[in-house]
């Protein structure tokens, strides 16, 4: 009676939706793991291994071996194991050649490669974990084979790998390339041609995606086809599945969308997570499509009871009953609220969880009596899609694997030409602004470019911006290629995130004050004033960058509504430069939180003193709040902000 109830609420998973899904070798297989969790499948070959019937380069190879001229070999692949065994075993000695094999480091790159080896009693020396990518290889060595000065024989896994030659190659291996197969169409194209078709005209709920190459082969047929725009369009409005993280690497260096990816990079996991989430997916892909072709006008709903909330009325510098307050990194890890919510997930994973998010802001919004709420994200995830390899590290921050140090690097930088892959930033404005009080107002969020960027080039976090800069000098060209590539992303991130129901924008410049004025006028400032006059009209929009007040009045030329001031200089100096035509928000240092109440309270005033009551403050800490903040104080920050003001406004 139990089984049959699993496989009843299985059937169940997928309600009936037709699932396309590209797979050659086990075909039959994943049609069965469809249909058994209730989808419509319509698997299609889209690829074959094409051998190299004579390869003198895995001969060479060969003989280098044998002759004791490599050092470490890694397998990519099982199947490619078994195609250099037959392409050599004619003109090498194969028992000298497995010898010379046993003799040197082997690195199987997973289960497969590992199989093929034991296959020829050879067992790998090192073994790299799941989810098996590139970046698991490379620690591997890290950790156990340190590859300077090694030559390293690597087979390829169809195509050639840049990313992981130049890893080794930067840990000063010596790559010694092996390549015995390239990949090509299926022998019969009809029914690859008529998923395509499928998939372009609409017809399919869900694609899945097994390996990476498949990607290539879609869209090269579907160009020859000339439906490629359209199989495009479709694909936005599609649940995309992707097996793990190098098929999903290829998805977004295509510009596709990745709706989910399963934990265990596996074909049973696949189905069962599309399984799993597919329907709600699908349902939120069509909100969100609906929204953000909707027409947003010009004004915001002046019906709405956050339109007249103190916040948002000192946005525009009207008159407020008192002084309105939010706090930058409010919802944080100085709240056990938010850290028994990071117990159970990682960074990213929260991020990438609109409840959570939802759950976590609120939750803050209520326990500190705040004035405006701020999405929770992250500065980072926009560039996922755009080609960065993002991880955040336990005890480092965030990561970029694949950082841009060179024009030629700037050139694979791709366009955001769609948000579809950040639809969990958007569910999550929807979901926070639905969560919230209707008097609070909801504030999205974006990097700036210049930050944007030196986290890319800088390839993490930086105190002499060397590289950043270095490319800034050295080649104009490509640092404006970058920033205008960058400036246009934000404003369709924002924009996406105005439309699902943002009523404000912050902008975050966290690492501009980096740069002296001039450097800012002419590498940042063009950029910025693009994006300010492109953000939905009528939606106010803070412009915020830390650590030199002189640039104030180039925030300011750049047109935003608010310009955030950090507690580098006094409010009173920051409006001066800013001008009375904007608001300010700001601007006590971070720290204060950590004193006692009694100075808490004599900074606070002198910061309110020094506006005077004039419309058009919205009061804010000069950067975020620190993990070691005692939560108390951060609410007792608020009362005292709203108590002394409310008796001067």
């Amino acid at each position: 009676m139990q089984d049959r109830s699993r496989t009843t609420a299985l059937s169940r998973n997928f309600e009936g939706l037709c699932v396309v899904a590209f797979e050659s070798r086990r075909a039959d297989d994943m049609a069965r793991l469809i249909q058994k969790h209730g989808g419509v499948p319509k698997v299609t070959p889209s690829m074959r291994e094409l051998p190299f019937k004579e390869n003198q380069m895995a001969i060479d190879f060969a003989n280098r071996l044998i002759a004791g001229k490599i050092d470490a070999i890694i397998f990519l692949t099982g199947v490619g194991i078994r195609y250099l065994i037959k392409q050599i075993e004619s003109n090498v000695d194969l028992q000298e050649f497995l010898t010379a094999v046993r003799n040197v480091h082997t690195i199987a790159r997973g289960p497969k490669p590992l199989a093929a080896l034991r296959e020829l009693g050879i067992q790998a020396t090192y073994q790299v974990p799941e989810p098996n990518t590139w970046r698991e290889l490379l620690a591997t060595l890290d950790a156990q084979l340190p590859v300077a000065n090694l030559v390293v024989g690597l087979q390829e896994y169809g195509i050639t790998n840049p990313n992981l030659t130049a890893g080794l190659e930067a840990r000063g291996a010596i790559v010694d390339p092996i390549r015995v197969y390239e990949w090509g169409l299926p022998e019969d194209p009809a029914l690859l041609i008529e998923s395509l078709q499928q998939l372009a005209s609409g017809a399919s709920n869900v694609v899945l995606f097994t390996s990476a190459n498949q990607v290539r082969n879609l869209l090269t047929v579907a160009d020859d086809l000339g439906i490629e725009e359209k199989l495009r369009t479709a694909l936005r409005k599609t649940v995309v599945g992707s097996i793990g993280p190098t098929t999903s690497e290829m998805l977004r260096s295509c510009n596709l969308p990745i709706d989910l990816e399963p934990q265990h990079p596996k074909m049973g996991p696949l189905v069962q997570a599309a399984a799993e989430r597919a329907a709600t997916l699908l349902s939120r892909k069509q909100q969100i499509n609906i929204r953000l072709t909707a027409d947003p006008g010009n004004e915001m709903d002046t019906q709405s009871p956050w339109y007249n909330s103190p916040f948002l009325k000192a946005c525009r510098l009207e008159p407020t009953e008192f002084t309105p307050v939010w706090l930058m990194r409010q919802a944080g890890r100085y709240l056990p609220e938010y850290r028994a919510v990071r117990a159970n997930t990682s960074f990213l994973e929260l991020c990438k969880n609109p409840s959570l998010c939802s759950e976590v802001m609120c939750t803050t919004v209520e326990r500190l009596g705040v004035d405006a709420a701020i999405i929770f994200s992250d500065l980072l995830p926009i560039l996922e899609p755009m080609g960065m390899q993002l991880e955040f590290s336990v005890g480092e921050g965030p990561v970029i694997h694949n950082p841009l140090r060179d024009a030629t690097d700037v050139d694979r930088v791709m366009e955001l030409e769609s948000t579809d892959s950040l639809h969990f930033v958007m569910e999550t404005v929807e979901k926070t602004r639905a969560d919230l009080p209707d008097s609070i107002p909801l504030i999205g969020f974006a990097g700036a470019p210049f930050t944007l960027a030196s986290y890319a080039i800088e390839g993490g976090s930086s105190r002499s911006f060397l590289h950043t800069k270095t490319l800034m000098y050295h080649d104009e060209s490509a640092w404006n290629a970058l920033m205008q590539r960058l400036a246009r992303a934000v404003v369709r991130y924002v924009n996406a995130q105005i439309a699902s129901g943002a009523q404000a924008i912050q902008l975050f410049d966290s690492w501009a004050g980096c740069l002296g004025p001039l450097d800012y006028r002419k590498y940042v400032l063009p950029v910025m004033k693009k994006i300010l006059a492109e953000i939905t009209p009528g939606i106010p929009v803070i412009s915020f960058a830390t650590g030199n007040p002189s640039l104030l009045p180039l925030l300011a030329e750049a047109g935003p509504h608010v310009v955030g001031v950090d507690w580098r200089i006094e409010m009173e100096s920051a409006w001066e430069l800013v001008g009375e035509d904007h608001a300010v928000q700001g601007n006590l240092d971070p720290l204060v939180l950590l004193a006692d109440r009694a100075t808490i309270r004599q900074r606070t005033t002198s910061i309110l003193n020094q506006v005077g009551g004039k419309p058009g403050h919205i009061f804010n800490l000069g950067h975020g709040v620190l993990p070691q903040t005692p939560p108390d104080n951060a609410r007792a920050l608020v009362d005292i902000v709203h108590e002394i003001s409310s008796q001067r406004n």
